[in-house]
């Protein structure tokens, strides 16, 4: 039996599911419901069974050298609590000799299993545990201590631990054999530590056994703490306190809910979090894998997607799926411009930054035995970015997780429009919609809020709808990783010293790129000007220079930029929210207002405040082929024509007195025809394939993207729907899509 008044949140869903329905009892409802409800108790029960109260422990685990016993002497003293030294404590004495005397008798795989067994015949309770380098490599000793403690991964940059070692004159190490140099040695180690740990400490370079210290009980007090990280809506207005648990939510809630049931968008309650000076300065030389873990490890509480899966699902999702080793590179394109790739993912876009991730996330945090039906508008890139993004994930997933894109028919490019037919897979489908984006958009986040609908689907089918924009949270902050990667990036290639600020340039057309740069100055990145790029559906140019949102008498334009042919900026209510000190009286006040009246205004004051980080300008299409044209000539780099609009907006806005980021948010190869236009090649008129090998044979910059070349091989031609523009039609889509793949 459900017990509603133990879960207030399954309430709010069931009432908000059920409101104006008769609930019958039904066993895909029970199922729903009875899943949902052992998600909340898993977070209830969180507290208890990660607690040091009572007999849990403080295990502290890294490579030799990464201070981890002087580190737990210190927070032994700081708590009151015993400090056990697995080699002093533990190993020596049970072998009554030293650890190196040891390893010299045994040789380092038979130490392995004496050093296991000994940990195996020890238990503690309220103690912190300070493990030797080599523990984590024996599995049955680690499941051991990880049942009674949360383990803390102290992680030392590599070279300081290097120059450790050497200062305390240890020349081997557990497992080091003739011809094996200390560092090959410590890198190999450290898929184990990854393996274990409940939480990290960043142990930024030069930091004191002090100061890590006191990460360490910040790190362990955040991973008990799961009410310390919710969202709220942008459009929430603050309850009594008692009523506060029903309107907040944690992190898999807001992935799996997408949209709030008010028509806000999820937003965190507190601030981001902020990494040092230092703290960046150590992640200069570390990989674009090694930064993202970093980054949304704090950004994604452990109750939510444990470290050590995150750090697995985030090696899958850019570890062999990109073109790319360094995933989104960094190009110095002329004076003080620079080039953030992003198209080096498997469809040639920026979606693909997040959309290789976003799906393993929200597998992860779907209860079990539940069915989902993501629900996607497209406006070209994230139509096949997430039917490629959800067609990776496992089998078992695909089961219970199907996909719906809907693309504006006659609104994308040829290339786009075949790019998404063809991504079609058994678990998800493209559906062309005889209107814009706007309307498949708007169309979407109508669906979400009908409760009679979401409720039929539940009673009917047991399946649940979500989505995979950006409004959605886990589709949004992964793209926050590649501008403060990009940013770190100059500074590695020596181009800036950290501290030094840059403009970003973006083409902005959802506002959910150039707002992930926005989260990337929360945590520590000195961007100084956001620069929004506009095409000639400049809504958010006037709007940045007005403060008036203004949709009266505008129509979209089809232009060579389809993706940001977009009038309504979803995301622009999240950066509003965040100015007006996240005020949601107001933004369902201004968002009421835009969809009965299709316009707004704000106050002065919010408009000088947004105008402090912002400038904006848009292009015409003939300033943006000239653009590609002249780009070409000049350096031998090809833009798409996203691109071509944020760096003739660049050239136009930036002051010259600090770099420019322009975001490429697209390969070229998507948009051949307006390409082969900019660069007056006649023959443009050729197939697709025929115009992205002609491009290619141009020996030019970036090089061609092989995924889409072998895009336009495939000869088949796959079947899709489209529909007329009306909600209830894609309803009736949406309806049958379920059936045919969850009856």
């Amino acid at each position: 039996m459900l017990h509603f008044n133990r879960c207030p949140h399954l309430k709010q869903i069931a009432q908000k599911c059920f409101s104006s329905i008769h609930v019958r009892t039904d066993k895909h409802v029970q199922l729903f419901l009875s899943r949902t409800f052992a998600l909340a108790e898993f977070r209830k029960s969180w507290r208890s069974t990660h607690s040091l109260v009572g007999d849990k422990n403080i295990i502290l685990m890294g490579p030799p050298g990464a201070g981890k016993t002087t580190v737990g002497r210190i927070i032994g003293q700081k708590l009151g609590c015993c400090v056990i030294d697995v080699d002093d404590d533990i190993l020596e004495k049970t072998w009554n000799m030293s650890v190196s005397e040891k390893l010299q008798d045994v040789g380092n795989e038979q130490f392995l299993e004496e050093e296991g067994k000994a940990v195996l015949n020890f238990s503690a309770s309220g103690s912190v545990i300070s493990l030797t380098g080599s523990n984590p490599m024996h599995d049955a000793s680690m499941w051991h201590l990880k049942k009674n403690g949360i383990i803390v991964y102290l992680d030392v940059p590599l070279l300081d631990i290097v120059s450790r070692l050497k200062l305390m004159k240890i020349d081997r190490i557990v497992g080091q054999d003739a011809g094996t140099s200390m560092k090959d040695l410590l890198k190999f180690r450290r898929q184990y530590y990854k393996k274990w740990y409940d939480t990290r400490v960043f142990c930024e370079s030069g930091a004191s056994p002090e100061e890590v210290a006191d990460k360490v009980l910040s790190a362990v007090k955040r991973y008990q703490d799961v009410d310390s990280e919710t969202f709220v809506s942008t459009r929430h207005i603050w309850p009594k306190d008692e009523e506060r648990k029903v309107s907040t939510k944690f992190f898999s809630e807001a992935v799996i809910e997408g949209l709030a049931s008010d028509g806000g968008l999820f937003v965190p309650e507190k601030e981001f979090p902020k990494l040092s000076c230092r703290e960046w300065k150590s992640l200069v030389g570390a990989t674009y894998i090694e930064r993202a873990q970093i980054l949304l490890e704090k950004c994604i509480h452990p109750a939510d997607v444990p470290a050590a899966r995150l750090g697995e699902m985030i090696e899958t999702a850019y570890g062999e799926n990109f073109a790319c080793s360094k995933i989104a590179p960094v190009r110095h394109l002329a004076g003080n411009q620079f080039i953030l790739e992003l198209f080096h993912g498997p469809t040639g876009s920026f979606k693909d930054l997040s959309l290789q991730l976003m799906p393993h996330l929200f597998a992860h945090c779907i209860p079990p035995g539940c069915n989902y039906m993501i629900l996607v508008a497209t406006s070209g890139d994230t139509g096949s970015a997430v039917l490629n993004g959800f067609g990776r994930i496992n089998n078992n997933d695909k089961q219970r997780i199907a996909v719906a894109t809907f693309f504006p028919e006659n609104g994308v490019s040829d290339f786009q429009k075949a790019q998404i037919i063809g991504s079609q897979k058994e678990n998800g489908w493209a559906v062309g919609v005889e209107s814009d984006f706007d309307f498949c958009q708007t169309a979407v986040k109508g669906i979400f809020r009908d409760s009679d609908f979401t409720g039929f689907l539940i009673m009917e089918y047991g399946t649940v709808l979500s989505s995979a924009n950006s409004i959605n949270w886990g589709r949004l902050l992964p793209q926050v990783v590649y501008h403060a990667s990009a940013y770190l990036d100059l500074v590695s290639q020596g181009f800036i010293s950290f501290g030094s600020p840059v403009d970003v340039c973006i083409p902005t057309g959802n506002f959910g790129n150039i707002l992930a740069a926005v989260y990337a100055k929360r945590m520590g990145i000195p961007i100084r000007k956001f620069i929004c790029a506009s095409n000639q559906n400049h809504v958010l140019t006037d709007f940045i220079k007005t403060g008036h949102y203004d949709l009266r008498e505008r129509k979209l334009t089809r232009t060579f930029s389809p993706a940001i042919d977009i009038l309504k900026a979803s995301n622009l209510e999240r950066h509003l929210h965040l100015m007006a000190d996240k005020d949601g009286e107001l933004m369902t006040k201004l968002y009421s207002q835009l969809e009965e009246q299709r316009h707004f205004q704000i106050e002065k004051m919010l408009v000088e405040k947004l105008q402090q980080d912002f400038v904006a300008d848009w292009c015409s299409e003939g300033e943006c082929l000239a653009a590609i044209r002249s780009t070409y000539n000049t350096s031998g780099y090809i833009l798409d024509p996203h691109t071509a609009v944020a760096k003739a907006v660049a050239d136009r806005m930036q002051d010259k007195t600090c770099p420019v980021i322009v975001s490429s948010t697209a390969h070229y190869s998507k948009f051949a025809p307006a390409v082969m236009q900019a660069l007056k090649i006649k023959e443009i008129n050729h197939t697709s394939s025929s115009q992205l090998y002609l491009l290619s044979s141009y020996n030019a910059l970036p090089p061609p993207h092989e995924a889409l070349l072998e895009r336009t091989k495939r000869q088949e031609k796959m079947e899709y729907h489209v529909c007329a523009a009306d909600v209830n039609v894609l309803k009736s889509h949406v309806e049958k899509l379920i059936q045919n793949q969850f009856i």
